[in-house]
């Protein structure tokens, strides 16, 4: 099902960090903090940050981790997201973009949405070594001039470098090999339930999906997360409510219905079971 989220747009994410107002479709800054919001939400804009100092804890989806400087950090919109502190002094460069600046002029509309890294939870991180690191640390100053230099052909320099930002961390994509790889029958469940919790939430169907039995999927998946696969599923669906009732267009009612439940007190009785308080109470705590 196909609803209108509410997003963080471009627009609030400047007033975050600047009360500069401008109506481009992109925004770059370079911060001596961040404003860490620990309720997850979901962006309208592209992000690639470069963490030069310091650290931050980053959640998306249901990953937790703690990045450290220097790093580059890639986020799409279609994300779901949370930030907190870890330490007291950090330097980040950003660059927001909206996916129909990045494509202006660009015939393949699906350009962004073939590297993985925008979307998957496993490689929004990159960790860079101290080449790289130079590397980046020239592309990211080059954008800062270019956005400092105000000039008519500042929007067509900018998707250069971004073009270059892209290409260089598919470089280092494609030459890093992960030791930590998962199981793949953990990682095949986590895409098939990113794509069928709003509407699937029973162990078997998942099972069924993966051709495993139940108990083999539920070993596999308490070995490599420490969580039952009921966990799991519960853990998406907590996720998303949150997000949905931040939306306050949204009736509690109407979210039930989007997430599946057969009405709105069964609704209330899961939220309330997970997160001990009701979606009403969470609602208020975040207005």
């Amino acid at each position: 099902m196909n609803t209108k989220i509410t997003t963080y747009s471009l627009k609030h994410h400047k007033s975050l960090f600047t009360d500069a107002n401008n109506d481009r479709e992109y925004f770059y800054i370079q911060a001596k903090d961040h404003p860490y919001i620990s309720e997850p939400y979901r962006a309208e804009s592209f992000a690639i940050e470069f963490l030069r100092k310091g650290s931050i804890v980053m959640q998306t989806k249901l990953k937790k981790t703690v990045i450290h400087a220097p790093a580059i950090v890639t986020l799409g919109p279609s994300v779901i997201r949370s930030f907190t502190k870890d330490s007291d002094e950090i330097l980040i460069d950003i660059i927001f973009f909206k996916p129909q600046f990045f494509l202006h002029n660009q015939a393949n509309v699906f350009f962004l949405s073939q590297y993985e890294f925008f979307e998957n939870s496993e490689m929004h991180v990159f960790n860079l070594e101290k080449k790289n690191n130079m590397k980046f640390k020239q592309i990211f100053s080059l954008l800062r001039e270019s956005i400092e230099h105000n000039s008519d052909n500042q929007p067509s320099i900018l998707r250069a470098y971004l073009y270059i930002l892209i290409y260089e961390l598919d470089v280092i994509k494609q030459t890093t090999t992960s030791d930590s790889a998962q199981n793949p029958l953990f990682e095949k469940f986590k895409e098939i339930l990113s794509k069928d919790f709003l509407s699937q939430r029973s162990v078997q169907y998942y099972a069924d999906a993966l051709n495993v039995s139940r108990k083999y999927l539920s070993e596999v998946i308490k070995n490599n997360s420490g969580k039952t696969t009921s966990d799991w599923i519960d853990d998406v669906v907590i996720l998303e409510a949150k997000v949905l009732l931040q939306n306050k267009d949204l009736t509690i009612n109407q979210i039930s219905d989007i997430l599946s439940f057969p009405n709105q007190s069964g609704f209330g009785r899961f939220f309330k079971k997970c997160e001990g308080f009701s979606p009403l109470e969470y609602r208020r705590r975040n207005s």
